[in-house]
């Protein structure tokens, strides 16, 4: 009798065993670290609340990303104003994926020694200028003036500190130089604009746009300046952890950005009223919508993430001394994005 109570122990404290791998596998399957059989995964997605980001605005705003997620898949969506929190957010593990654009990409896969992020696709290209006052008529007359840029180092900042020393010009960190480099918050850009304490800005849309309506005009629309006017704005970008743990759920969010790119890019009306109430929803306040159709021909929106141009960026804050080389090597994914654009009958793009 003695022997029969030890081995329903044993059988019992065997199956607790089992129950509790169990639940294990499941809390990981529900935190995005592993497994897709234990119920629910959900993916954490990050993205801007502006138009160069219209895929993400409008896959979120017309339920494009959760129709092609699945009911096995929750997703929770996160906004960010800068890539450095995006950035930050994917590190500390409180984000999966990102919509972001190319320095931070780039300054993420070099932090973490080229281990914690992959860019999966492209989302768009273009939709970036210098925007002056109506007297300055060249590059020569923007010695001594102030130039906005949206922060020290990011994408648009470089490309102003390189396009200005290929011009013979130069510029310091700290804004002196030739011409005195102010970085400030977009937002802030319009007002020191109108106010008369910069001289012009290098910013993104939809802020070209709003400079030139307060009175500027662009001098230099960065898309002349790239082979065939293209250049990565931005792209998406996984975390390798979350990809390895979970490429179906990639794939499907990669289904999602091809889809919401065919929205976007076959009805412009409505992906152009989805994105004025999708930030209005997160702003309190929608995007004026003809400011929406204003910016929209400046920019192109593509699943190609066009990898040259993230190389010669980082070749270009290089050259301005912003940043140390960087082996890219490994930074790109692109089988699922070639695996969906291949199933519809689409031209496949070039893995670097």
């Amino acid at each position: 009798m003695r022997g029969l109570t030890l081995r329903r122990l044993v059988t019992l404290a065997t199956l607790a065993a089992v129950g509790a791998a169990t639940l294990g596998t499941a809390a990981c399957g529900e935190d995005g670290d592993a497994g897709t059989a234990s119920g629910p995964v959900t993916l954490r997605l990050g993205y801007f609340p502006n138009i160069t980001h219209a895929p993400a605005v409008v896959g979120v705003e017309k339920g494009i990303f959760a129709e092609k997620l699945g009911s096995d898949v929750e997703l929770d969506t996160k906004t960010f104003n800068a890539g450095p929190a995006a950035i930050e957010a994917v590190f500390s593990g409180a984000l999966d994926a990102t919509y972001i654009g190319p320095n931070p990409t780039v300054n993420a896969f070099s932090k973490s020694k080229g281990e914690a992020v992959r860019v999966v696709s492209g989302a768009a290209s273009g939709g970036v200028a210098l925007v002056v006052k109506p007297g300055i008529t060249s590059v020569e007359q923007l010695r001594g003036k102030k130039i906005a840029t949206p922060q020290l180092g990011n994408t648009q900042d470089v490309a102003l500190r390189f396009w200005l020393k290929e011009k013979g010009l130069e510029t310091t960190k700290e804004g002196g130089g030739d011409v005195k480099i102010v970085p400030q918050e977009n937002a802030q850009t319009i007002e020191t604009f109108g106010s008369g304490a910069i001289d012009g800005a290098w910013v993104p849309e939809p802020f070209v746009s709003r400079l030139v309506n307060a009175g500027g005009k662009v001098l230099v629309d960065e898309r002349d300046l790239w082979p065939d006017k293209k250049f990565v704005i931005t792209n998406l970008l996984v975390s390798t952890k979350f990809l390895k743990a979970h490429p179906d759920v990639v794939k499907k969010l990669v289904e999602g950005q091809v889809a919401a790119n065919e929205f976007v890019n076959t009805k412009p009306d409505e992906a152009q009223q989805a994105i004025s109430d999708h930030i209005g929803k997160i702003t309190g306040k929608p995007l004026d919508l003809k400011l929406i159709k204003q910016a929209w021909p400046t920019l192109e929106f593509t699943n190609d993430p066009i990898p040259s141009s993230l190389k010669t960026g980082l070749d270009h804050a290089v050259a301005v001394g912003l940043t140390q080389p960087v082996d890219l090597n490994g930074l790109y994914d692109l089988k699922y994005l070639n695996e969906v654009l291949k199933a519809q009958g689409k031209a496949e793009v070039s893995q670097p």
